[in-house]
């Protein structure tokens, strides 16, 4: 096997993992990460319909270098923000498969920071 697919399948394995364990309600929406060599997608997922009541990108804020901690931080402020306005104050964080680390670590605390509770 070559390296990137043997890294995305233990990916995919840890993101079940987390995903066994935690979900999304109504009242209390699941924050679902997806991290990319070229941006950070967030969304806010209610998992009982299956429906994305919220989303943010560095696509959807046109930020020009999506893939660095600056980029992150926007984009958790930006999906905090929607959350509000929604009234959505609580989620359960699913990092994805991803190390609480980096891009991933920076987006959770610039949305906390913002008033989203987690």
């Amino acid at each position: 096997m070559i390296k990137k697919e043997v890294k995305s399948v233990a990916r995919k394995r840890r993101h079940d993992r987390v995903r066994s364990k935690i979900s999304g309600t109504s009242e209390n929406p699941r924050l679902n990460v997806f991290r990319s060599n070229n941006g950070i997608y967030v969304q806010v997922i209610d998992d009982t319909t299956g429906k994305t009541l919220v989303s943010s990108s560095t696509v959807e804020l046109k930020i020009k270098n999506g893939s660095n901690i600056e980029a992150a931080k926007l984009v958790g402020e930006d999906i905090a923000k929607k959350c509000i306005q929604k009234k959505i104050k609580t989620v359960v964080f699913d990092r994805g498969g991803y190390l609480y680390h980096g891009r991933v670590k920076a987006l959770a605390e610039a949305a906390r920071e913002n008033g989203l509770e987690f």
